[in-house]
């Protein structure tokens, strides 16, 4: 493994065909939330994406802090499937909260297995386009290249299973809580070589996680800092979705704690900023903002307007 720091990550070529997502009307960044699915992904999932007005959406498809694997509902999932198609919104599944591949736990790392083998193929049977897991972190006092190891040995398999038309799975870092494997944009270099970079493997950058764990985005040309630094790790096309979440606690403050868009520490310029770097061209952004309705609503407002402003 290389040594972890700024400059230190290998730099891995795009493969073709990243990045592309069918935008509604031609929009260069789609913008939506992460919406509730009980009572049917298309009945309940697509009706609360309409009223907020999201032109982009991310699911469960199995709860988010356990580890049960749902077989779906056939009727909604092609529901699901045609309804996005014809209207040109993306989707995203967002994997179990519990997943980690770097745990010290035998059992968890095969739970984390089924977990995510389960939303894979769930996300294919919806026509997601991408799967978010997060990195997870080195448990147990074990060292960070022994926990990287056991991340190759349980996440390729996995990898190596997709198909080409199949979703691709996004990393997503975390706030550098304990003793996370990627928080930092450097961070994905190693996780990406033990991956062999593989084909099927993307970036979810999340605005709060990012700004946590110590990247200011704030700062002069610190959005476009920070973007150049995670295209130099891991190479261009890699970023395949934006959670765009501002930060109810200080840059490096380690908390994943979210805010409304412009109600936080991030504010709404950077989000501006973040829509005009050529690494986001396509890329969805998604919130996972508090409020309810009314709120997420008004985020994906604000949001639509920086992109137009």
């Amino acid at each position: 493994m290389l040594p972890h720091g700024p400059g230190s990550a290998p730099k891995v070529p795009a493969t073709a065909g990243q990045g592309e997502v069918p935008a509604p009307g031609g929009v260069r960044h789609p913008v939506g939330g992460h919406v509730a699915v009980a009572g049917g992904l298309a009945k309940t999932g697509l009706t609360y994406a309409r009223e907020i007005g999201a032109e982009a959406v991310q699911v469960f498809v199995a709860n988010p802090r356990g580890w049960a694997t749902p077989a779906g509902n056939p009727v909604q999932d092609e529901l699901f499937r045609d309804e996005c198609a014809v209207e040109g919104i993306p989707a995203y599944v967002h994997a179990p909260y519990l997943i980690n591949f770097g745990s010290h736990t035998e059992a968890t790392v095969e739970f984390s297995v089924a977990s995510l083998r389960h939303s894979l193929r769930r996300a294919r049977d919806i026509g997601a386009l991408g799967v978010v897991v997060h990195t997870g972190s080195a448990t147990g006092g074990r060292p960070r290249q022994e926990a990287l190891a056991q991340v190759r040995a349980h996440m390729l398999p996995l990898l190596d299973e997709l198909d080409e038309d199949d979703p691709f799975l996004l990393l997503e870092s975390t706030a550098g809580q304990g003793a996370s494997l990627c928080s930092r944009t450097w961070d994905f270099g190693p996780y990406f070589e033990a991956l062999d970079a593989h084909p099927k493997l993307g970036i979810c950058l999340d605005t709060c996680h990012i700004f946590a764990a110590g990247h200011d985005l704030t700062g002069e040309h610190g959005v476009r800092q920070t973007l150049d630094l995670l295209v130099g790790t891991v190479g261009e096309g890699r970023l395949k979705l934006i959670h765009a979440n501002d930060s109810k606690d200080v840059v490096g403050a380690h908390k994943d704690r979210h805010a409304n868009i412009g109600a936080g520490h991030i504010g709404a310029d950077p989000f501006r900023e973040l829509m005009r770097h050529p690494a986001t061209d396509g890329v969805p952004l998604v919130i996972e903002t508090p409020g309810g309705k009314e709120g997420h609503a008004a985020d994906i407002r604000r949001l639509k307007e920086l992109r137009d402003s």
